[in-house]
């Protein structure tokens, strides 16, 4: 257990320390985020998804089976929460949208790489990479689809918004990164010395950086907003989704314990701070998202580490029907 604490709880103090210098450093600008958050985003995570990407087998990259075991997971987990937040919600579909993505789109991209590396190996990278991919395709195609159905509009608003979705989906740098990276390893492209230790270095940088910036972020945004969903949305994305992706992947299976092993972690991380955003930019339930985010990030310090520590200790299984 030591192990896993270990493990675990420089990830979540990395996140912590960034929630108290952005509460007490008040003289700082909230602008002075920018730069940590760009840096994050369009440096650091990509030059580790694609370095990792380009050094796996490509055969490893081909795993059709086990993104579509993943991605119908958070599909179904989206299902899960959606249904119940329409009915509260009284049949208002942006509303219950944002909720059923809470409850079904983790913190990937900022958490999962380093926390699935530092605890399986870096052969946890090429699941991580793969099953980002695929969930942002799906949600950030769920979310303005929905969106568009609860708002009037003609043929041009729909193309609109589906030239929007296929423009931020495949500009996105962890997509892109992620893209030339398994071109990379088909090819068996490698870069020069120099590059590839530049590379390293970013690497390297990625997880504490991300890990800070989100806890400095999350806590600049308010968190007196809680209502009968929010314990929902937590409870389906932090207990029910990993149950989920372990039903599918055993039904689907065999698959490599580390790729299993992995995708059971990301599925038990905390709701994106994306999920936030996109409350913003629908300005629907853009407080009550806010807490979500914190609260979930708050408990699974707990759920993660018991994950962690069935997974350290083998106790979790690779198909639980055999």
């Amino acid at each position: 257990m030591i192990d896993v604490l270990n493990l675990a709880l420089p990830f979540f103090g990395l996140i912590f320390l960034g929630m108290a210098c952005g509460r007490y450093a008040a003289r700082i600008p909230d602008s002075g985020l920018a730069w940590m958050d760009f840096f994050v985003v369009y440096v650091a995570l990509p030059a580790l998804f694609y370095r990792v990407l380009s050094q796996t087998p490509a055969d490893q990259l081909g795993q059709v089976t086990f993104i579509v075991g993943t991605t119908l997971a958070t599909f179904a987990a989206f299902v899960v929460t959606f249904v119940p937040a329409l009915l509260l919600q009284r049949g208002r579909l942006p509303e219950a949208t944002i909720i059923g993505l809470a409850g079904s789109f983790g913190n990937v991209g900022y958490m999962g790489p380093g926390l699935a590396v530092s605890a399986l190996g870096t052969e946890a990278a090429a699941p991580v990479a793969l099953i980002f991919c695929f969930d942002t395709l799906l949600v950030f195609s769920l979310a303005p689809f929905l969106m568009a159905l609860s708002r009037s509009g003609g043929g041009k608003g729909a193309l609109a918004t589906l030239w929007l979705v296929v423009r931020r989906i495949a500009l996105h740098p962890f997509i892109v990164a992620s893209v030339l990276g398994v071109l990379s390893a088909a090819l068996e492209i490698r870069p020069p010395v120099a590059l590839d230790r530049l590379l390293q270095f970013l690497q390297n940088a990625a997880a504490p950086c991300a890990l800070f910036a989100l806890g400095v972020t999350v806590v600049m945004r308010p968190i007196d907003a809680v209502t009968v969903e929010l314990p929902i949305a937590i409870g389906v994305k932090l207990l029910v989704h990993p149950v989920i992706v372990l039903v599918l992947l055993s039904l689907l299976g065999p698959f490599a314990e580390t790729w299993v092993y992995t995708a059971v972690l990301l599925a038990a991380l905390p709701t994106a701070l994306s999920i936030f955003v996109l409350a913003r930019q629908y300005d629907t339930w853009v407080a009550e998202a806010s807490s979500l985010v914190m609260y979930g990030i708050v408990i699974s310090v707990f759920t993660v580490t018991a994950v962690l520590w069935l997974i350290k200790t083998h106790r979790l299984p690779l198909n639980i029907f055999g």
